[in-house]
């Protein structure tokens, strides 16, 4: 009679335990249920393009898993809650319960926290390199520099990804902003590359194709503002992890709070351990009966 192959089984038990170790589990099975009512409440209601943010939300949930998995490190539980709760309030409060909207800095604190939490990842994948070589030794200045750029990048790379969706699924993902003043060389009679300003817009008037007329209040800026401002957090965000990694791997002091947003290698588990000396304790017994 075959065995019946549980090996599917060994890994969710073993992948639960593991989360079940950390306090983020808590918070992660709290949210996963949460995105997953707002799911069923948003389908209900036929609103498919909130519908698919949920299941997108989901997904992201597993990211810190399969990155701690693939890089062989383990994240701080204060720092992968942050991340489940920055994919929550991204995802759920801003684009779905739009909380952009009803909070003027909401989508700012976001962007904040995610240059700090993205230069915490890319600082710690250089410093685990800088660990395990014995070739050679980066100094704490590279380290925090290499942070804040990869960073950076991830704050640019996103940038991209709002503006392709805005363009090819007619989104708003850059939030547009009303303006009063622009300057613009587009409007040069001449040519001449000098830019004409224009002061103190009471209103503009779009007129479409059919011959409605769309009028607004000022003038309507395309989402440079929003994307300039997105950047700039995002940099003091990755410049403040920066300063702070520099000074953490300066001194080495495990006591730093700066600790609970740097993943570490991961350890191996006490639960395994234990196992191997219980089935070395089972052979033992065997052997005693043989006798």
């Amino acid at each position: 009679m075959k065995k019946k192959n549980n090996n599917g089984f060994k890994i969710m038990d073993s992948f639960y335990k593991t989360k079940r170790e950390k306090k983020s589990f808590y918070i992660y099975m709290i949210l996963r249920i949460l995105v997953i009512i707002s799911a069923i409440r948003e389908a209900y209601m036929g609103n498919f393009t909130n519908t698919a943010l949920c299941m997108l939300s989901l997904v992201l949930f597993t990211f810190p898993s399969i990155i701690e998995d693939t890089l062989k490190i383990e994240f701080p539980s204060l720092m992968e809650s942050l991340i489940y709760l920055f994919i929550f309030s991204a995802e759920i409060l801003g684009e779905i319960n739009n909380f952009y909207e009803i909070f003027p800095y909401f989508d700012t604190i976001l962007h904040t926290i995610n240059g700090f939490l993205c230069a915490g990842l890319g600082f710690s994948m250089i410093d685990v390199l800088n660990k395990r070589s014995k070739k050679f030794s980066l100094s704490p200045l590279y380290l925090a520099i290499a942070a804040f750029c990869f960073s950076m990048t991830i704050g640019v790379m996103w940038e991209f990804f709002e503006y392709s969706v805005d363009r090819v699924f007619k989104l708003d993902m850059q939030k547009d902003e009303i303006v009063y003043n622009i300057s613009s060389v587009s409007l040069d009679e001449n040519k001449a590359n000098k830019p004409v300003r224009i002061k103190d817009i009471k209103e503009t008037n779009i007129i479409k194709e059919n011959g409605d007329v769309v009028t607004i209040n000022g003038y309507l800026d395309i989402g440079l503002h929003d994307t300039i401002e997105d950047l700039f957090v995002n940099f003091v965000g990755a410049f403040a992890f920066s300063v702070f990694g520099f000074f953490y791997v300066y001194n080495r002091d495990d006591k730093a709070f700066i600790k609970n947003f740097i993943p570490r290698l991961k350890r191996k588990r006490r639960f395994r351990k234990k196992k191997r000396i219980d089935d070395n304790l089972l052979s033992k017994d065997a052997d005693l009966l043989k006798i």
